[in-house]
């Protein structure tokens, strides 16, 4: 934590953004541009396509939001949310690959890649599977060793990040419920994604301020993060991150991008 000040704590915000898809809108990006400050774009395999891309990249520039790499699996039917069997040294190559897409993006439009962030199954997968999480990192430490290699707290995919040698950022998730272990419910399940704004908000400033949370069957769970996610496709995620802002402002909470902490 900081040293005590007129703002106590800081943290990043993230999103899943431009995940939209030629005639297909996905996601309530234009109101969660205000109000995050970093986010994860879509790298065409799980959702985006080049137009969405270069529009994302451009809206994150003119918003002052850094742009991390969101590479998943290349399931646009299945919005990259089912695990695909692919070996290694394919989600290796596929996460280059993705990698290479968005930041011909980024480097027309002047952006400099902040960070990456593995989607959807692929993350989850990664999360308990030290040699799909380990492929994911050595994609990014070939690509570029200084971007910042998110994940949660206590598994294989941030374990990986720090075994390669990049920077890590632990995530927390505003919108999903917790597993004991500190995994996430599963989105099968009742009750696996929170959508009250208040909710959500009270949650995570317990979870800046004291780095704990109750997990979905009422126990403690100690957690420390860097980054809290809020998934545009979520119904409410744009009053979700009203809602946030609001009870950081009150809380003494100040929201930097991963970058500037």
């Amino acid at each position: 934590m900081s040293t005590p000040t007129q703002d106590r704590w800081s943290v990043d915000l993230n999103s899943d953004l431009g995940e939209s898809y030629g005639a297909f809108s996905i996601g309530a990006d234009t109101e969660l541009f205000a109000l995050i400050s970093s986010a994860n774009v879509a790298c065409g395999f799980h959702g985006g396509d080049p137009r969405v891309i270069e529009r994302t990249v451009a809206a994150a520039a003119a918003h002052g939001v850094a742009v991390g790499a969101h590479p998943g699996f290349l399931d646009l039917a299945g919005f990259g949310r089912r695990a695909i069997a692919a070996t290694p040294d394919e989600v290796r190559t596929d996460t280059l690959y993705q990698l290479g897409a968005l930041d011909a993006f980024c480097r027309v439009a002047g952006v400099r890649l902040q960070h990456v962030k593995a989607h959807g199954a692929l993350y989850n997968v990664a999360v308990a599977d030290p040699a799909i999480a380990g492929a994911i990192a050595a994609a990014v430490h070939a690509y570029d060793p200084s971007l910042i290699f998110l994940g949660q707290p206590g598994t294989a995919l941030l374990a990986a990040g720090e075994a390669a040698g990049l920077p890590i950022a632990r995530e927390g998730f505003a919108d999903r419920a917790y597993n004991v272990n500190g995994t996430l419910v599963s989105r099968q399940l009742p009750g696996a994604v929170i959508t009250d704004p208040e909710a959500a908000a009270a949650r995570m400033v317990r979870l800046v301020t004291e780095g704990r949370l109750t997990t979905i069957d009422g126990q403690e769970l100690r957690l420390e993060v860097d980054s809290i996610c809020i998934h545009s496709d979520t119904p409410t995620a744009a009053a979700i991150a009203v809602a946030i802002r609001r009870h950081f402002t009150a809380a003494g909470i100040t929201v930097r991008a991963l970058r500037d902490r």
